[in-house]
C-alpha cells in the first residue's frame, strides 16, 4: 500500500535541514521502501518533505517516519501519515 508523509519544518531550521541531509538520503536509499520523495519550497528554499512510500501497513510507514534522520534532528513541526491513492501518474 501506499502512504503519504507530509512533513512541515520547524521555522529557520534550514541549516538542520542541511547538515542532515546526507543522512536522510542514505535512509531513503537504505529502507527500500520510498516510491518517491522531494521537499516543499518557498521563496526557493526547502521547508518540508513529502515522501510516498510503499509499505505493508500504516503501522510500517509511521515506524519509518519516526527513524527518520530528519526526525531524529528534531527539523520537523509537524508529521502526517496517511494511506494515499495513486490515480494519475
Amino acid at each position: 500500500m501506499l502512504y503519504a508523509v507530509i512533513c512541515r519544518d520547524k521555522p529557520g531550521q534550514l541549516q538542520t535541514r542541511l547538515d542532515t541531509r546526507a543522512a536522510h538520503l542514505a535512509y531513503i536509499e537504505e529502507t527500500g521502501i520510498v516510491a518517491m520523495a522531494g521537499p516543499f519550497l518557498e521563496d526557493g528554499q526547502m521547508c518540508g518533505s513529502l515522501v510516498i512510500l510503499d509499505a505493508d501497513s500504516l503501522d510500517a510507514a509511521k515506524a519509518w517516519a519516526a527513524g527518520d534522520p530528519y526526525a531524529h534532528a528534531g527539523l520537523f513541526e509537524s508529521v502526517s501519515v496517511q494511506e494515499w491513492k495513486k490515480v494519475i501518474g
